[in-house]
């Protein structure tokens, strides 16, 4: 009787269990390593925004997902985290965490952090009074407490909706305790285009960083699509996961220098790139600018050549990837005399595209002009910005996303469709 009940108890244990507790299947990414931070100490992180940044080493990245939870999306995310053993921080809405308590227990018992991301995803952070931003941050976290009242459960993290910053709140947050997040990099999911170039955005990105923090959302059909080819890209370029907690007084903070924190911005476009500084190595070598200068890029094992630039924003490598450029290939030898102290390195940005077709700015105003004088109409005074624009006059394009733009399917078990 004695060993019935003891086996009737092990089974139980291991029933309630969760999932992420399960030993990691052979070849998974899983989490190289695990910070803990101090909200105190570093109130505002993510170099997009801010001038700090978590203490990653080279090739570490932040999971992070927002909007959430929204089944079956969220679900097919954390199947797809699972089965690499990875660990991320889901910054969750809180009238989504009222309606989905059961995905918000799923994520807290599978070992990810979660934080806040304010009640209801206003997209007027950046011009609210602090009462209202306040009413927003608290009362998101009430309803995470709500639904994880048990103590810890929740990070003191608060990603602003839509990045849509201003002093006032982030003052606010950084005398609460909280910790205020930006991010390093975006892989635009919320914007109507195909996983697979969600996938191409979010590593060509990463590859120009080299680490930080990924943003992603859990709500949308095209992130669960390809959320299984990012992990596998990362792990087939060397990147580790790294996953963030708070510290407390049974975890302590990892121990960092001040530098570590420093967010790494981008050099600032010259003519020549910066000189690169010989060390004391008796066979200096120069490097040979990346085949990224050229368009070449490697994705999914094919290589490919851009013929044209596109639109796509692209994030330029640090100030000392500017200096050394990535190592071609076969690296040249250079014979350096012994009182050289710098050389010049080309830089990506001496390689620009040009664009053949562009017409002149003002080229399509005047044949505007001109249709409308030869059919009488009264003609228009000239827009300040010369011409025709991308973006509609001299609107600035917001980097806002919104929360709304999918829906919960019927079928909550229905598999994804590509």
């Amino acid at each position: 009787m004695r060993i019935f009940g003891a086996l009737a108890l092990v089974s139980l244990l291991v029933g309630l269990a969760p999932a992420g507790a399960a030993e990691c299947p052979q070849g998974a990414l899983g989490v190289s390593r695990t910070i803990a931070v101090d909200p105190t100490e570093h109130v505002r992180l993510g170099s997009f925004q801010y001038g700090e940044s978590l203490p990653l080493q080279d090739h570490e990245v932040v999971l992070t997902f927002d909007d959430g939870p929204l089944p079956p999306y969220t679900s097919h995310v954390l199947d797809t985290l699972a089965s690499e053993c990875v660990k991320a921080t889901f910054f969750m809405v809180g009238r989504m965490v009222r309606a989905y308590p059961a995905v918000v227990r799923r994520v807290y018992e599978e070992g990810h952090t979660i934080a806040n991301h304010s009640q209801s995803h206003p997209f007027t952070f950046h011009r609210m009074s602090v009462d209202q931003a306040s009413r927003e941050i608290e009362e998101g976290f009430q309803s995470l407490q709500s639904v994880l009242p048990e103590p810890g459960a929740i990070a003191p993290f608060f990603r602003v909706p839509g990045l849509l910053r201003q002093n006032s709140v982030e003052q606010y947050l950084a005398a609460h305790s909280y910790m205020t997040w930006s991010v390093d990099f975006l892989a635009d999911d919320w914007t109507k285009i195909k996983s697979q170039e969600v996938v191409r955005r979010a590593i060509n990105r990463i590859e120009a960083r080299g680490r930080g923090i990924l943003l992603l959302h859990d709500i949308q059909p095209r992130t669960a699509l390809a959320l299984p080819e990012i992990l596998k890209e990362l792990k087939a370029r060397g990147f580790k996961i790294v996953h963030v907690v708070p510290a407390t007084a049974d975890r302590p903070k990892t121990a960092t220098l001040p530098e570590q924190w420093l967010a790494r911005h981008t050099p600032e476009q010259s003519l020549w790139s910066h000189p690169l500084i010989m060390g004391e190595e008796p066979e200096p070598v120069l490097s040979a600018p990346s085949p990224v200068s050229f368009g070449v890029e490697t994705f999914g094992g094919e290589t490919r050549l851009a013929l044209a630039q596109t639109l796509e924003p692209r994030v330029a490598p640090d100030a000392e990837a500017a200096r050394t450029g990535d190592p071609w290939p076969r690296p040249t030898a250079y014979d350096v005399p012994a009182d050289t102290t710098a050389l010049p390195v080309p830089a990506a940005s001496n390689f620009k595209y040009a664009r053949p077709f562009a017409l002149p700015a003002r080229a399509p105003h005047r044949l505007a002009a001109a249709h409308r004088a030869t059919a009488g109409v009264k003609p228009r005074s000239t827009p300040p910005w010369g011409g025709l624009s991308l973006f509609h006059g001299n609107r600035t394009r917001p980097y806002g996303h919104q929360l709304t733009v999918v829906r919960r399917p019927t079928n909550l078990n229905a598999p994804l469709q590509r």
